[in-house]
């Protein structure tokens, strides 16, 4: 059972680390001018977009086999979806 928690738990944070890192970028990674003029991608899709970087930054981290302490791994969570963003929006 400790298992399955571990795992829901991860699940949890790792989704949790998608959706704030999307909202964050689609509201501070632009310009003054570019919010005034140009058409602001969807919330849902730039969390979406968040969620997949950060559990493709998770797993990458799990088979690279970087260091299996849980906060290393949200930090590669967090690079991973900040890396999809950034790329994403084509920067």
């Amino acid at each position: 059972m400790a298992i399955a928690t571990t795992a829901f738990a991860n699940f949890l944070i790792v989704l949790i680390i998608g959706i704030v890192a999307g909202l964050a970028f689609n509201r501070y990674a632009q310009t003054w001018l570019s919010r005034r003029f140009i058409t602001q991608q969807s919330d849902i899709t730039t969390a979406l977009v968040g969620i997949a970087g950060a559990f493709i930054g998770f797993h990458l981290s799990v088979i690279i086999g970087l260091r299996p302490l849980p906060l290393v791994l949200y930090i590669a969570a967090i690079i991973g979806a900040f890396l999809v963003l950034w790329l994403w929006r084509g920067r």
